[in-house]
């Protein structure tokens, strides 16, 4: 059991309870490697705090040079002779502790800030001023706290230093959202507690199936786990905050494939929380595909897609890092033909606006000589990227172009518009990989994955190495591939017609 509760131990907590208990108390030969992606975020979260600190205009104590007891001490000594501002001090109280990048003399006091290599801030659009990140905003919280309880601190208004240049105020003191009116600091004191019980074995947690799961170093161990009990996570779209709802009545995909709906009923309700009716009776007849030796996946309602001669199935890569879309790749079809396909990609060498206008700019020619056509792509992230991008070069494509190229009559999000809504298969989640790779589809790379590739593209910025380059496009076209296998594999489905 640790001593104390850290800042890490709530950034963990808040993106899976369930990784805080077997980080703690795992079996660490269980682990996976950690994946090149998640080194390289550590490296660039690393370097982008060196190159803020090295352009910093006013005087600080760097302590960074210093570690455990004697950082701690002498970080005491900076807050009592009054520093100014201290860089990558240790703090602590109690059963808590906490290294900040920053420390700020406020007054009297002291509020903490972090560095960060991202947007301080989550779901800005035109529409949006965003919100603060809940792992962010646990870290500066428990700074906070244990600035409140040593008496030294300025106020609940620690702050980022984000990835645009930007100082970012988290008032803690805040309701999360005009639908969440707890404030952000209740919402931390609950998950401190909540870390304290699981340190201190008062608090079971169970894996669950999640997207985060890709990224993690116990992703198979939990895997094992959860395909050994049959967890209802493994049915997709029911996540850990459904399955804790209902796993006191049903606590497995088989018992929920067995089960009988109406003795949930709850007048026209069900006994679960934010669970309906009609959403229970889905997630059943998912539990049945699962549960079925020998299912196939079908089609719950007719779909009407486009026709043209012409078909162009789309990806796009990109390096969040940089925030640059480098790649945009096309396989091309003629009448319906796979004999005719051929990749068409528009690549950005270098990771700056030049190269990712010229590559943006190349790609929508290459559409506009295309058409009549149809698109199909897989998720919204292409036409998001690409509205992105269209207001950062309105000088290539216009708003009335972006319009024009995702008009429905003419372009598909199969995701979306198609396996969500007209689809059901006997997998344990929609992704292009896992329903591709389900109609017998296998990607080329030894290790396919989005965020792999992003790691690829850093390394061919460095070294510009061509087979890295190759990799990276033979990667992109592949995903193409997959999209048309994924079209061809709808198009073969039954149409089930007592859904």
């Amino acid at each position: 059991m640790p001593d104390k509760l850290s800042a890490n131990m709530l950034y963990n907590f808040v993106k899976c309870p369930h990784r805080l208990t077997l980080d703690l108390f795992g079996d660490y030969l269980k682990q996976d490697p950690i994946s090149s992606f998640v080194k390289l975020l550590w490296e660039k979260g690393t370097d982008f705090e060196k190159q803020v600190i090295k352009g910093l205009e006013i005087p600080f104590l760097d302590l960074s040079f210093y570690s455990g007891i004697e950082k701690e001490k002498r970080t005491k000594e900076a807050i009592d002779n009054g520093v100014e501002l201290i860089y990558s001090g240790r703090i602590s109280t109690g059963n808590l502790i906490g290294e900040p990048d920053l420390l700020r003399r406020d007054g009297n006091g002291y509020i903490s800030g972090d560095i960060k290599s991202g947007s301080g801030l989550e779901g800005e659009s035109d529409l949006s001023e965003g919100k603060p990140k809940i792992h962010y905003t646990v870290q500066l919280a428990l700074y906070t706290d244990i600035l409140e309880r040593l008496g030294i601190s300025a106020g609940r208004n620690p702050f980022i230093w984000d990835i645009h240049g930007r100082e970012i105020e988290y008032d803690l003191n805040s309701p999360q959202s005009t639908r969440k009116l707890e404030s952000w600091w209740n919402k931390y004191k609950s998950c401190l507690e909540e870390v304290s019980k699981i340190a201190n074995h008062d608090l079971k947690t169970l894996p669950a199936y999640s997207g985060i799961c890709k990224l993690c170093h116990w992703r198979t161990y939990c895997l094992k786990c959860l395909r050994k009990t049959n967890d209802l996570t493994l049915i997709p779209e029911l996540g850990r905050s459904k399955r804790d709802v209902m796993i006191n009545y049903l606590g497995s995909v088989a018992e929920l494939a067995q089960a009988n709906l109406n003795q949930f009923q709850k007048g026209g309700k069900t006994i679960f929380p934010r669970v309906g009716r009609d959403t229970l009776e889905k997630f059943q007849k998912r539990a049945i595909l699962l549960s079925k030796s020998g299912s196939k996946p079908y089609l719950k309602g007719q779909i009407t897609l486009p026709e043209a001669d012409l078909e162009l199935f789309f990806d796009i890569e990109t390096d969040p890092l940089r925030d640059i879309c480098y790649l945009h790749g096309f396989l091309e079809r003629r009448n319906r033909d796979t004999n005719t396909e051929r990749y068409v990609a528009f690549f950005s060498d270098q990771p700056n606006e030049q190269e990712e206008k010229l590559a943006f700019r190349q790609a929508w020619e290459f559409i506009q000589k295309s058409m009549p056509c149809v698109i199909y792509y897989y998720s919204p992230y292409e036409k998001t990227q690409w509205k992105k991008l269209q207001e950062k070069y309105p000088d290539v494509m216009s708003e009335d172009d972006i319009v024009k190229m995702f008009n429905p009559e003419c372009a598909v999000d199969l995701y979306h518009d198609v396996v969500k809504k007209k689809t059901e298969w006997p997998t344990n989640d929609y992704s292009i990989k896992t329903l591709a790779s389900y109609l017998g589809f296998h990607w080329r790379d030894e290790s396919p994955s989005g965020a792999e590739s992003i790691e690829w593209y850093h390394r061919w910025v460095e070294t510009g190495d061509e087979n890295i380059k190759k990799r990276i496009l033979k990667y992109n076209e592949d995903d193409c591939i997959a999209t048309r296998v994924l079209l061809e594999g709808i198009h073969k489905l039954p149409l089930l017609q007592s859904y």
